[in-house]
Parts: C-alpha cells; structure tokens; sequence
C-alpha cells in the first residue's frame, strides 16, 4: 500500500490541536519513541520504512504503510524522521483522588512551551510521579513536540486537564507546594513523600488564585547568596530540582 497525498495531508493535520481532537489521537516519530508507546496505546497507523518493518515483523495497528526514506519525510513532521512514524489513539483518565492524596503529583499553573511540557513529564516518570494535573490553559500534553520530549514517558505518567484551583480546592489535608521568590529555602525544609508540587507560568510563575491555595512556599537559592544571578531558573530546570529534593529527602529518612 502506498502512502496517498491524501494521508500525508492527515499526517500534517495532526499538528494543529483541532485536528487531533477532533480525531482522538496524537503522532509520535522515531524509533525509541514509537517503540515505547506500542505496547500502552492503541495504533491507528504505522508509516515505516522497510527497515523498521523487518524488525518488527508481529506489530498491531489498524493500518501499516511501507514507505521509503525520502516519503516518510514527505510525511513527517521532524526535519531528521527516522524509520517510523505511527498515530495512536488518545488515552482516557480519571482523577483518582485517594491517589492523588497518598502520592506525590504535580500541578502546571498555564506552562506554555510544549517542549517545557515534555520535558516535565520525562522528570516526573524519572522521579516516579504518575500524575500531572495541569491548568485548562497549559499546552496540550498531544502537541507533537510535546509527545517528542516525553522520550517515551507519556506511556507511563498520566496527564490531566482540569479547573485546577477548584480541583485544589477540594483536596484536604494534604501539602500544596509551589515555588516563589518569597519562600522558604526547599533544602532546609522538611518534605512530605504525599502533595501536590505546583510549577508556574514561564513568565510569570504560579497565578494569584492558585498562590491563595499553596500552603507550602518553597524557594530555590542560587549560589553564593549574594552573588548577582539570572532572574529565574526555566520551569523545567526548577522542577527537575524540586522533585529531586523531594525524592533525596525520602531515600535519606
């Protein structure tokens, strides 16, 4: 079966957000990626070269293309596609609450950048968070670039989207943490292995109606103290340094 104008044309349309909604589904390219996501969400369609194919003799999906090298980057959305390219159906999550107040999470208050996105979501698999609950005005966890920077940890990390002041709102007795500038220094605070850890906007950090529910400010010191310093540190850099604390407490108690 060849790859159709018609199918490279769907291919490019699942890079708007309409489209994939409207779909169900998101796109992932790669290898280790695609690999990865196999075995956790249903496959609509596989575009892959032979090379892939022959390696991957028993893979399921509603629809398999062979194409060659120079069609797959008719079709793909990378500038560098490798082998594979496959579309797969979006999962459906419910909040399970108990869990939510038995664990760690973390809250995204309005992150922007898909790429930021990802990357918080390869950090939380790392650190062994399996939810994220993110603001309705966060970037859409099914962005391609999105789905690229989870390295493959989109399978394993449940992402979703709720009114999230009144979702913190109606937790009790349970830590909210966020990070200001105002707060108290994270290394010589005692913290919790249950909470919510809420990162904020990349321009402005956490919002005012979601600050009014954090119970727990925490701030991140640069070094020395009283050295002049960039103003703040990318939201994906302060919750990989967040969640390591969290965890390095854990591991050292």
């Amino acid at each position: 079966m060849s790859l159709s104008k018609n199918k490279i044309k769907y291919i490019h349309s699942l890079e708007y957000k309409k489209t994939r909604c409207e779909e169900n589904v998101f796109i992932a390219e790669g290898p280790k990626l695609v690999n990865d996501l196999l075995e956790h969400f249903s496959t609509r369609l596989i575009v892959a070269t032979n090379e892939w194919l022959k390696t991957h003799p028993k893979v399921n999906a509603d629809e398999i293309v062979e194409v060659s090298p120079e069609e797959l980057t008719k079709a793909s959305l990378l500038k560098n596609p490798q082998q594979i390219l496959a579309i797969f159906e979006q999962p459906k999550y419910s909040i399970d609450k108990e869990e939510i107040s038995s664990s760690l999470s973390l809250a995204l208050d309005n992150i922007q950048d898909p790429g930021n996105l990802g990357t918080i979501i390869r950090l939380a698999d790392w650190f062994g968070i399996k939810n994220i609950l993110c603001s309705l005005d966060t970037a859409d966890v099914y962005n391609p670039k999105t789905i690229q920077a989870t390295m493959g940890a989109i399978a394993r990390v449940k992402v979703h989207y709720i009114a999230l002041p009144e979702f913190l709102s109606s937790i009790k007795n349970i830590p909210i943490y966020g990070t200001f500038l105002n707060g108290e220094n994270i290394y010589q605070e005692p913290l919790s292995e249950q909470g919510i850890i809420v990162m904020g906007n990349e321009g402005n950090g956490i919002g005012k109606e979601i600050e009014a529910l954090v119970n727990h400010k925490l701030y991140i010191p640069n070094y020395p103290a009283d050295n002049i310093t960039s103003e703040s540190l990318n939201v994906a850099i302060a919750t990989a340094v967040v969640c390591a604390e969290f965890r390095r407490q854990v591991i050292r108690y």
